[in-house]
């Protein structure tokens, strides 16, 4: 895949430059420890849920290989890691007792990576719920929020001031309207009502977790949250395709954004699924509550989509669909029934997700306008092809070389224009456990050989390497020779 975008362009001194994982996906470990079953766990073992049948048991191996995949984090010059705490290790129940085994392995890796000059980046929540809280209703019960607070507060009880910044949810759409609604992700329940219910929940639980991370650590500790912010566009300038778009911006991110960053959610989203819920589940005092001073908003940008009005297409369940998700009968997209996804023209990475960086430009410029003082961080940016190991043992990822080179292009870009960029977080570190799609999809700028577990460092990461160690965007054509 050629580059699309010219190359040169110098990212600011100060820029943060580095990598994302989730525990689900690279820890395994599964049941040592004192660890006990998430909803990924179970999801996993169900039949039909996830490709191959595969599962996260092991995935790659990393509760055991701290120390070499930090020393492979040094090689590369990271600044920063951003890793997921799985919370069935901390608190195996959800509630009650902690765990001080896992406790002690995230205290000590956060000690290794401050020894080898890496701002630990806390994730909180990615995706991995103990499966105890799911049998209670999960996201969809209030409780399981104000659990989360005292899960957060131990947390920082624990970590305390070795944290760089705290983030609190990773994409609370994919689980709330994945998990929920159509069911293609854990805990795979499907039923619209349950997923808005989880959507309220899942934002009080940022809101009371980082009022208790700064109950114990002050009030100044840099709490963060990551959505997964769609960039969608109308087929046409037709009023329905533009309502079109609309209603999906609206359930999208607006529900995110508005009690978020605003503190009200968007009296759109009520009217658009008052035939599914009456929102009583929101209470007085909630959106006070879950409205917090964010030190930066986590933004994950992967691909665009393109949407008119009209019916959706008719898929076969378990394939990817044309908004890049495994699709089921029943859609994510709650509210917008009327609204279809229409395909987007290549090139496409392994996960069919179209490659167009002007969308991440557009989408960091509406940041921009709509939220002039609230700085911004790539928190997750990276792309899936089926790499192979060549003869002279390397792995010459040219196409994700290509998208890398694109898309933080892009993000100069678009700090160029103004936007207050702080920051950059390649998706992934390791190749890994990629959710509904198993090991078949990689993701990882060192490659995992998933019966070995032997780590090599892709040509995309020893390119990356070379972008940290002169914040220039070299030519993508240059990492073959590095």
């Amino acid at each position: 895949m050629p580059t699309t975008r010219p190359s040169g362009r110098q990212l600011p001194a100060d820029f943060l430059w580095g990598s994302a994982t989730a525990s689900y996906q690279i820890e395994g470990a599964h049941d040592e420890d004192g660890r006990q079953p998430s909803i990924w766990d179970t999801f996993s073992r169900t039949p039909g849920k996830v490709l191959d049948g595969d599962t996260g048991d092991v995935a790659v191996d990393h509760y055991h290989r701290v120390p070499q995949d930090v020393a492979i984090m040094k090689d590369l010059g990271l600044q920063a890691y951003r890793f997921s705490v799985a919370w069935p290790r901390i608190q195996p129940t959800g509630s009650g007792e902690f765990n001080q085994a896992g406790l002690d392995f995230y205290s000590d890796l956060v000690d290794r990576l401050i020894d080898a000059g890496i701002k630990p980046v806390v994730t909180l929540y990615h995706w991995d719920l103990p499966q105890p809280l799911e049998d209670e209703g999960g996201w969809a019960n209030r409780r399981t929020a104000l659990l989360f607070a005292d899960y957060a507060r131990k947390l920082a009880e624990v970590l305390g001031d070795r944290v760089h910044l705290w983030t609190t949810l990773n994409e609370p759409w994919c689980s709330a309207f994945l998990g929920y609604a159509s069911g293609v992700h854990a805990p795979g329940v499907t039923d619209a009502a349950k997923s808005l219910a989880a959507v309220h929940h899942l934002n009080l639980a940022h809101g009371l977790a980082g009022r208790a991370i700064r109950e114990v650590l002050g009030d100044d500790t840099p709490i963060s949250i990551t959505l997964n912010l769609h960039v969608t566009r109308a087929a046409t300038e037709a009023p329905e395709d533009v309502e079109a778009k609309r209603r999906i911006d609206t359930i999208a991110n607006e529900v995110f954004l508005g009690p978020l960053l605003g503190g009200e959610y968007p009296k759109e989203v009520f009217a658009d699924t008052e035939h599914i819920s009456d929102w009583g589940f929101v209470l007085d005092g909630d959106l006070d509550l879950i409205h917090i001073p964010l030190a930066v908003l986590g933004v994950n940008f992967y691909a665009t989509g393109r949407v008119k009005h009209g019916t959706g297409p008719d898929l076969e369940p378990g394939t990817p669909g044309p908004d890049g998700h495994r699709v089921s009968e029943h859609t994510p997209w709650v509210g917008a029934d009327d609204v279809e996804w229409l395909p987007q023209p290549g090139p496409h990475t392994a996960m069919g997700w179209n490659i167009e960086p002007q969308g991440l430009v557009d989408l960091l410029l509406e940041l921009r306008d709509r939220y002039p003082n609230l700085p911004l961080a790539i928190t997750e940016n990276g792309a899936a092809f089926y790499d192979t190991v060549s003869e002279d043992g390397r792995v010459h990822d040219a196409d994700r070389v290509a998208y890398l080179h694109d898309h933080i292009d892009a993000v100069g870009e678009a700090i160029e224009a103004g936007a207050d960029v702080r920051g950059y977080f390649v998706w992934s570190l390791l190749d890994n456990f990629e959710w509904a799609y198993g090991y078949d999809r990689r993701f990882g700028v060192v490659r995992v050989d998933y019966d070995t577990h032997e780590r090599t460092v892709k040509d995309s990461g020893l390119w990356y390497r070379e972008l940290i160690r002169t914040g220039t965007v070299a030519p993508a054509e240059t990492a073959a020779s590095l």
